[in-house]
């Protein structure tokens, strides 16, 4: 696989097929449904937007990573939550409806917020000329792709909803091959450092990963939010969109080595989300033995 060939073909169209994914799963009452869940989307924003970025510079520091995989970490934590979320929230009980508006309205703010907060780190890591920073031309480029996609995606589900229901399940089976095909591309590219890649910010990157888990579940448990909420949207921002990251490190920033934390993230989260909702799936039931036995 040429890097040209994985660039320029094959990173568009896995992004494309997400995408699309996420779209069909999508209606306008989604982001309608907004004003239903004021606090939980609130707290769920702000724990994406803010505390996350936070929490990862101070995780990139602590760890002393190098610039590139210090900035690689710092995109990843910008990136919103991927469309996995809801299944994996939907496996834990969780509230999907939830996840996917919070999805759905953080896609299109990260259009904004994104490029501020990798700008920032690029400005605070690298010394100057190193890496060109994000313009928001670029920027908006990259997530048209995303947004067009997505845009198809609610077209089809709103006036085909039988088609939109017949493509769900082959669209995220399709998704699924290519994030495995993303991954295996990226570190087939830097295949000689891969080992010391993973030595240097594998630590960091599961980290960073629980902190979110933890922040999104137990942050809306102390602002006496339902536990369905909170499950949902410890999923939502524990879960990002890897392959979104990616695509914008290898092609808007030019950097193979800031895509390594998005993908090492990737193969992380699937695993600890997994353990996160056995959790959550067994403090359920050891709660419900202890209410029929009281």
């Amino acid at each position: 696989m040429t890097s040209t060939f994985f660039n320029a073909v094959l990173l568009p169209l896995a992004l494309a097929i997400i995408m699309l994914g996420l779209g069909l799963s999508l209606t306008l009452n989604d982001f309608k449904r907004v004003v239903s869940y004021p606090k939980a989307i609130v707290i769920g924003l702000v724990s994406q937007m803010f505390i996350l970025p936070l929490v990862c510079f101070f995780i990139a520091r602590i760890f002393g990573l190098s610039p590139e995989l210090a900035i690689g970490l710092m995109l990843l934590s910008a990136s919103p939550g991927g469309p996995t979320a809801n299944l994996y929230s939907h496996l834990s009980k969780g509230d999907v409806a939830l996840n996917i508006s919070l999805t759905a309205v953080n896609s299109l703010l990260t259009l904004f917020t994104l490029p501020l907060i990798v700008n920032l780190a690029i400005g605070y890591f690298m010394t100057s000329g190193q890496v060109v920073p994000m313009q928001f031309k670029k920027v908006a480029e990259v997530f048209a792709m995303v947004l067009i996609p997505v845009s198809i995606g609610m077209i089809v589900n709103a006036k085909f909803p039988k088609t939109s229901v017949k493509l769900d399940k082959p669209v995220k089976i399709l998704s699924a091959l290519f994030l495995v095909a993303v991954i295996t591309g990226v570190i087939y590219q830097v295949r000689a450092n891969i080992v010391s890649y993973f030595q240097m910010v594998g630590m960091a990157a599961l980290v960073f990963n629980l902190i979110s888990i933890g922040v999104g579940y137990f942050l809306p448990r102390l602002m006496k939010l339902e536990e369905k909420q909170a499950i949902a949207i410890g999923m939502e921002i524990g879960i990002h969109n890897g392959t979104l990251a990616i695509f914008i490190a290898l092609t808007i920033l030019g950097n193979g080595v800031m895509s390594i934390p998005p993908v090492i993230y990737s193969l992380i989260m699937f695993f600890t989300a997994a353990a996160f909702g056995y959790f959550v799936n067994l403090k359920r039931k050891t709660a419900s033995k202890i209410l029929q036995t009281a």
